[in-house]
């Protein structure tokens, strides 16, 4: 850029106009480019800080649907541990009954 031309007697005041609104003008472009060169830069900065934060969405998704499968699965084991006790419960009381040993709960009708 040239710098700013004193006013010589070979230019008019028209032209000394023109040129200092065109070094005006090319300043104004200059700051624009710069502001341009930031945004972008920002952008990338921001779709940066997307593209991490998607990835840890996935992760979690993931680690997620692991430990549904997981407590689903403990979900299963335990229900198929309580039937189990509840079968050995009745048992254990049909074998009582067939002994004729009164429950602690059924004292009004001992049999001994």
């Amino acid at each position: 850029m040239a710098p700013a031309m004193a006013a010589t007697p070979s230019r008019t005041e028209p032209e000394n106009a023109l040129i200092r609104r065109n070094e005006e003008l090319e300043r104004e472009l200059r700051e624009s480019r710069e502001r341009q060169e930031r945004a972008q830069d920002e952008l990338r900065r921001t779709a940066e800080r997307l593209r991490v934060a998607e990835e840890a969405e996935e992760r979690l998704c993931s680690q997620l649907g692991e430990l549904e499968a997981e407590a689903v699965m403990q979900a299963r084991e335990n229900r198929a541990q309580v039937v189990l006790l509840m079968e050995k419960l009745s048992q254990a009381h049909r074998l009582l009954e067939a002994a004729s040993i009164s429950l602690p709960a059924n004292k009004g009708s001992s049999r001994a």
